[in-house]
């Protein structure tokens, strides 16, 4: 008897080319188109808009023979997913919505539903690969990057379980992104050509600030210019010694201490929760030799501070903090100690090339410290933590340095 797969079936290229793979290895297949949102406040009209999703997943299933179910999980991603971006921005926090679409709705409401609809396995169009192996301990999901490195979707999966990886498979994640187009291109697939979906996940390209203010207010403040100066602290290149201490690790992942009185007021904005670390676009000022970037945000005090150019001192940390209790292995059983320290390569956004970094387990948390200072550390993102080409764990960053909230 065949078993069966289900596939998230997206109306994009790579889950197409997915669902068909799936067939020609012999498996049943069907499809589950979900529907996750229904607002269209904030939503731009781009390349890929959403309400056209369904109709070119309708026409894949109609050309592989497949059935194609369609199921709303709108409640649980608004609850789940949109609710906790509000909270994060209105905290001053960025956060990665397609890392917890991934956890919350994909590999955990799809699943269940596609379990209840009988499947064996699901699968998606993801980037990545996920091989068993065998430990000590029994046999373990082990989640690879995806052989096209252009493309490696890995870091989105980042919080997810060995229960959310038993049974899933990810047919494209051995191919390469040409290879994928040129399969559909072949089979005659509507979506062949069609351009890749960006912006939110199941929600599309949004003009952020219209579309968080269904939640959050707008309020005008100031935009402050802060000259680089040796007053940002810097760090040599290279990593901690043995005998450093706790607080000197904290030291390291301290954000800088920005106040009004270390710039000048060069213009206006419109809520400070509306930006993030590093952001150019938005700003809305000219003048200036070079681009300028958000160094840091204080939503408390709807402030918004800016640095000229990309080698600020105030774009650049040594390192960051994610508290114990956000801390996530996807491998558990390599889970480090208190006490402990290990060299693995991290990435603190997706496509941002791996960086080697020394991670130091205490009680408070991991103290991830880098090689070589690091632009744009911004708390609400998530570091991600690889061996080789496994991902391991991930933990949001924090904005505080771990010793006594400070």
């Amino acid at each position: 008897m065949k078993k069966k797969v289900i596939v998230g079936l997206s109306g994009g290229v790579d889950s197409s080319v997915a669902a068909w793979l799936l067939k020609e290895q012999g498996y049943e297949v069907e499809g589950i188109f979900m529907i996750n949102w229904h607002d269209s406040r904030g939503l731009l009209k781009g390349d890929c808009p959403f309400d056209e999703d369904i109709t070119f997943a309708e026409m894949v299933a109609k050309k592989l023979e497949i059935k194609l179910r369609t199921v709303d999980l709108s409640v649980e991603y608004r609850e789940r997913v949109v609710d906790y971006m509000f909270r994060e921005y209105a905290a001053g926090r960025t956060p990665n919505p397609d890392v917890l679409c991934n956890r919350e709705i994909k590999f955990d409401s799809f699943a269940r539903e596609a379990l209840k609809q009988g499947a064996d396995y699901i699968a998606t169009g993801h980037y990545c690969r996920n091989e068993q192996a065998a430990t000590a301990g029994g046999m373990v999901n082990r989640l690879l990057a995806g052989v096209d490195r252009n493309k490696d979707q890995s870091y989105f999966l980042c919080q997810l379980s060995q229960g959310q990886l038993d049974n899933v498979l990810f047919p494209v994640g051995s191919l390469t992104k040409p290879e994928v187009r040129r399969i559909a291109s072949d089979l005659g697939l509507a979506t062949a050509v069609r351009k890749d979906s960006q912006g939110i996940c199941f929600v599309g390209k949004v003009d952020l600030p219209v579309f968080l203010q269904q939640k959050l207010e707008a309020r005008k403040g100031r935009i402050i210019y802060v000259p680089d100066s040796e007053a940002f602290r810097s760090w040599p290149e290279g990593l901690p010694s043995e005998g450093v201490t706790t607080p000197e690790l904290a030291e390291m992942t301290i954000p800088h201490e920005l106040n009004p009185g270390d710039g000048v007021t060069a213009g206006i904005h419109n809520g400070a929760h509306f930006f993030t670390v590093g952001q150019r676009k938005g700003l809305n000022l000219g003048g200036y030799r070079e681009p300028l970037f958000v160094i840091g945000t204080d939503t408390v005090n709807n402030i918004i501070y800016v640095g000229e150019g990309q080698l600020h001192r105030g774009l650049y940390r040594k390192g960051l903090f994610v508290r114990a209790a956000e801390v996530h292995w996807i491998r558990e059983d390599m889970a480090m100690k208190t006490g402990e320290k290990r060299d693995y390569q991290v990435r603190i956004r997706y496509r941002q090339p791996l960086q080697h970094a020394r991670i130091h387990a205490r009680e408070e948390g991991y103290y991830i410290i880098f090689e070589k200072s690091q632009r744009g550390i911004t708390p609400g993102q998530f570091a991600a933590w690889y061996d080789g080409e496994e991902l391991l764990g991930s933990g949001p960053i924090d904005e505080q340095s771990g010793i006594n909230g400070c």
